[in-house]
């Protein structure tokens, strides 16, 4: 981002995650409060980033498998007679993400908890600085007053 900018700048989708990064702003000023925020913001987004390149790394190689060992249990190679990628149906598919569904359940379920708990603190920092900020108005708005 410029130098000028006073926010948050987002990227385009990560080739691994599928996420959109943020590049988080940093006020010159920043109170130790905002910069907890900010890092904490900056740890959810790292940690998302981490799960979601892993999962679906993972995700794209047990489907490369799955349509392999499909295709050659029908006799089948993975490109076709005009050099296309092969395919399987859709009803063939839904086995294959039901069970990788299934067999992630636990890693998900952990992901989510983990999930929450960022959040909820990101959530809680915010309300915190908020209230800061609005006291600090309030406080300015008085020594005009007088």
């Amino acid at each position: 981002p410029p130098a000028h900018s006073h926010s948050d700048w987002i990227g385009p989708p990560d080739k691994h995650s599928n996420l959109r990064p943020i590049i988080f702003y940093v006020p010159p000023e920043e109170s130790a409060l905002e910069r907890r925020l900010r890092e904490a913001r900056q740890e959810a987004q790292a940690s998302n980033q981490r799960f979601w390149a892993r999962h679906n790394r993972a995700f794209r190689q047990e489907k490369e498998e799955f349509i392999y060992s499909r295709l050659k249990a029908k006799g089948l190679e993975m490109k076709d007679e005009s050099g296309q990628k092969a395919t399987l149906n859709a009803e063939e598919m839904a086995d294959f993400y039901k069970d990788f569904l299934s067999k992630n359940f636990k890693k998900h379920l952990q992901y989510n908890r983990d999930w929450y708990k960022r959040n909820f603190r990101i959530t809680f920092l915010m309300g915190q600085v908020a209230l800061v900020r609005a006291l600090r108005w309030l406080r300015w708005r008085k020594k005009l007053e007088q």
